[in-house]
């Protein structure tokens, strides 16, 4: 078994959304990371301690920061508690920590994750009961450390998760309408979108408010998860409290206030209530501006700007999708010219529908759903 544990430069992973892969591996070059990699639904970087820090706190379109700890070949079942039982979890944090194994399994050694995932978790409390008489507690909800698993035919890669819950929870959205898009996929469609944050900015289907909420942390360059008071990595033995902070003061003096206009609506009033409380969660009431509009049948609230949204694809009728798209692409064309467009969807019949030629079509994932990501031009009389 080659064990990894190290504080200096060392090969980190960053987990992110199908289609988000190039995104983040941008965000992390402008951070600072080396050896960047892209991988499916991932990105390979390298970085140090304080870089696991900083990539926490300021990587929009990551999910998770892991932190290698070791790596061993298996045949069996036994080998793989066997091997996981030798890594020295005494070193790596208390054990009056609560704990969580995550695994990842394409390998014949297994029938399902959970089942590794409980052997997984029987080594290490096994290990800290052999040592100590005690063993830490299990908290499948929230964890203090989580270690995660992946098991790829007989190769086991172990690691230590540096986020603990996905760092999709930003902590401002404490009130969730039905099929919200999670704000790592939002900040990832703003930046795939190619916008700046320089230009207005409307979303015209805010929903909870998702999306403005990350376009106005974009655009005044504000630490994605400067609003999450708790990372997994705070709970290790080497956790560098005085080394957060300095990264956490220096992250909060890059912020620059800017006056571009980011603007939402929605037809339905409970969800701007939800849209208004999670703005103020994230302290961006005088900044965003919501009000009560339905879309269709609407003009442009200023002369040129970006309409980004996320329409409802959850019509009972096909038929009603193809009226609603049809809609959607009359407006657009009849009372957003100047503007650019972009929207992502699942309903690629409807699609064929909205009467008007794309630019793009990026093929993501809203949870398991397939969706893309539509861009058009709207120009006057198209």
């Amino acid at each position: 078994m080659k064990l990894k544990i190290s504080t200096a430069d060392q090969p980190l992973i960053a987990k992110t959304p199908f289609g988000l892969e190039t995104v983040l591996a941008r965000e992390l070059k402008q951070l600072g990371a080396r050896d960047i990699k892209p991988l499916k639904r991932a990105v390979q970087f390298t970085g140090d301690l304080g870089f696991i820090y900083k990539a926490n706190l300021w990587a929009s379109t990551a999910l998770r920061i892991l932190r290698p700890i070791a790596s061993f070949d298996i045949r069996s079942q036994d080998d793989y508690y066997r091997n996981l039982k030798s890594i020295p979890w005494e070193d790596l944090f208390d054990l009056k920590k609560t704990i969580m194994v995550d695994t990842v399994i394409y390998s014949d050694h297994f029938s399902n994750s959970h089942f590794a995932s409980l052997r997984a978790k029987d080594a290490v409390v096994d290990r800290f009961s052999e040592k100590f008489r005690r063993r830490p507690s299990v908290d499948k909800d929230y964890p203090e450390v989580v270690i995660s698993i992946h098991l790829i035919k007989d190769k086991c890669e172990v690691f230590l998760d540096s986020s603990g819950r996905s760092l999709h929870r930003r902590g401002y959205r404490v009130a969730v309408g039905p099929a919200p898009i999670n704000e790592v996929l939002a900040a990832g469609l703003l930046r795939l979108s190619g916008w700046e944050g320089h230009s207005t900015l409307y979303d015209p289907m805010c929903g909870s408010g998702t999306m403005l909420t990350e376009a106005a942390i974009f655009a005044d360059n504000i630490p994605a998860n400067i609003y999450r008071k708790d990372f997994s990595f705070m709970h290790w033995h080497d956790y560098d409290a005085d080394l957060h902070a300095t990264i956490e003061e220096s992250a909060l003096n890059k912020a620059r206030p800017s006056n571009v206009k980011i603007l939402g609506s929605d037809q339905d009033m409970s969800m701007l209530t939800k849209a208004k409380i999670n703005i103020e969660k994230a302290l961006f009431q005088d900044r965003i501006v919501v009000w009560d509009q339905n879309f269709i049948g609407s003009t442009k609230p200023e002369e040129n700007g970006l309409l980004i949204f996320n329409p409802p694809y959850d019509q009972k009728l096909v038929s009603d999708n193809i009226r609603l798209y049809k809609q959607i692409g009359d407006t657009l064309k009849q009372g957003y010219d100047g503007w650019s467009a972009w929207f992502i969807t699942s309903d690629l019949e409807a699609l064929k529908h909205l009467g008007l030629r794309t630019k793009a079509k990026i093929k993501m994932y809203n949870g398991k759903l397939e969706c893309r990501l539509v861009g058009l031009d709207l120009y006057s009389g198209k």
